[in-house]
C-alpha cells in the first residue's frame, strides 16, 4: 500500500516533460545542488557507465532504513534498504517510460526522498484510517486515467501506410508550396499636422479622402504589378505614396505553404507559376501576390508530419468517444452553476484528458523567409 501511494506522489510531484526540456538551475557558487551535485556541474562529474551495472545491483542506498523490521528495531549499524537497478528501471518504465538518462538522477534522489518519508509515516500509523483509503483511492482512480490515455495515445501512433498515402491525396493542396512575391499597400496615408485647427468632422473628412486616395493607389499599383512590372519598384512607390519613411520591405517569400497565409489570403496558392493576384484587402492594407514557382511536397517527405496530423486527430477522437460515451450530470444546488464562484485548485493526479482537445489540421507551415 505505501509503494503504490509513493508512485502516485511520484508522479504528482514530477513534470518529466518539461525537466527533458529545461536545463537546470545554477547552482550558487561554492554550493551542491541537493541530492549531490548535477552531471557537468564540476569538473569531476563523469558520465553515467549503465553498461558495467548488472540488474541485481544496487543502485541507491539508504542507510539508515531497514527493509527488514526486526534488524530496525535492534539498531543495526548495518540498517539500510537497497534498489536494484532493476527495480529502479521497473519504476522509471511505471512513471515515465520516455525520460531520457539525464533525468534518472533527479527521480533516484527524489524516489530516496519520498521512500524514506514514507517508512516514517508508515511507523507512525499514517497509512491507516479513512482519509488514507480515500486518498489513494482518488490516486488510483487517476493513475488508471493516465494509463488509459497513454495506451490510447500509444494506439493512435499506430498509422497504416495506406492511410497516410489516402490523407496525402485527399490534402494535396496542403502539401503545395510556392515562392511568391508579395506587394504591401498600407491602407492609410502618414499625414502631415495641418497648419490650420480642424475640426474633428473635418479631420474625419481629411483621412477618408487620404483612404480612398490609397485605395486607388492599390488598385493602379496591381494593374501594373499585373502587366509585369518589378514588385520591389512598386513596393517603394507603395510606401512613398504612403507618406512611409522607412525602406520598402523585400518583396520576396520562400517556400511558402497555404496554411503559412492569412486565411482570407490562402487563395493564393490556387494561382499557377507568373500568375499575379487580384488585389486582396485586409484591415492593415492591401496585398497583391504574384507565383514565380510552384511545386508539390512529395510523400516521402511530408510522411512525418502527416503521421503527427492523423495521430493528433485519432487521439482526439478517441478521447471524445470516451467523454461521449459516460456523461456526468452535477446537482447544480449542491454544486451551483457552472462559474458561479472563485476557481479552486485541484489536485495534480486528478487532472483528467481534456475533452476539448483539438487536433491541428495540420502541423504549422514555415513562415516567409
Amino acid at each position: 500500500m505505501i509503494h503504490r501511494g509513493l508512485v502516485c506522489l511520484l508522479l504528482g510531484a514530477l513534470s518529466w516533460g518539461q525537466a527533458a526540456n529545461s536545463a537546470p538551475p545554477a547552482s550558487p557558487q561554492g554550493s551542491a545542488p541537493a541530492g549531490g551535485a548535477a552531471l557537468g556541474s564540476n569538473p569531476d562529474s563523469k558520465a553515467p557507465e549503465t553498461e558495467t551495472v548488472t540488474p541485481e545491483t544496487p543502485v541507491i542506498t539508504i542507510q539508515g532504513m531497514c527493509d527488514d523490521p526486526a534488524a530496525e528495531k535492534s539498531n543495526s549499524s548495518d540498517c539500510k534498504t537497497n534498489v536494484t537497478r532493476a527495480e529502479f528501471e521497473k519504476l522509471v518504465d511505471a512513471v515515465a517510460p520516455t525520460m531520457p538518462p539525464s533525468a534518472r538522477r533527479q527521480l533516484a534522489t527524489r524516489y530516496a526522498s519520498l521512500l524514506a518519508m514514507a517508512h516514517k509515516a508508515h511507523e507512525m500509523g499514517l497509512d491507516k484510517g479513512p482519509k488514507f483509503e480515500e486518498r489513494m483511492k482518488a490516486q488510483r482512480t487517476s493513475v488508471m486515467a493516465e494509463l488509459l490515455d497513454r495506451d490510447m495515445q500509444e494506439k493512435a501512433a499506430h498509422v497504416p501506410d495506406a492511410d497516410i498515402e489516402d490523407y496525402y491525396r485527399k490534402h494535396i493542396d496542403v502539401h503545395e508550396e510556392a515562392d511568391l512575391q508579395r506587394l504591401y499597400i498600407p491602407q492609410s496615408k502618414l499625414l502631415e499636422p495641418s497648419k490650420l485647427k480642424l475640426s474633428e468632422a473635418e479631420t474625419k473628412k481629411r483621412q477618408q479622402e487620404a483612404d480612398d486616395a490609397m485605395n486607388k493607389e492599390a488598385k493602379a499599383l496591381q494593374a501594373r504589378a499585373a502587366a509585369g512590372e518589378d514588385f520591389d519598384k512598386l513596393q517603394a512607390e507603395a510606401f512613398a505614396a504612403a507618406g512611409q519613411k522607412g525602406k520598402a520591405p523585400s518583396t520576396k517569400m520562400s517556400k511558402v505553404r497555404r496554411t503559412g497565409l492569412p486565411a482570407d489570403q490562402a487563395s493564393v496558392m490556387d494561382l499557377k507559376a507568373n500568375e499575379v493576384s487580384p488585389l486582396l484587402s485586409s484591415p492593415t492594407g492591401y496585398f497583391v501576390y504574384k507565383v514565380t514557382e510552384k511545386d508539390t511536397i512529395p510523400l516521402e517527405k511530408a510522411r512525418e508530419e502527416i503521421v503527427n496530423t492523423l495521430k493528433a486527430q485519432r487521439l482526439q477522437e478517441s478521447r471524445q468517444a470516451l467523454q461521449q460515451s459516460s456523461q456526468a450530470t452535477l446537482d447544480e444546488k449542491y454544486f451551483g452553476t457552472p462559474n458561479a464562484g472563485p476557481g479552486t485548485n485541484i489536485p495534480p493526479r486528478m487532472n483528467m484528458p481534456r475533452p476539448d482537445f483539438k487536433a491541428p489540421a495540420t502541423p504549422p507551415a514555415p513562415g516567409p523567409k
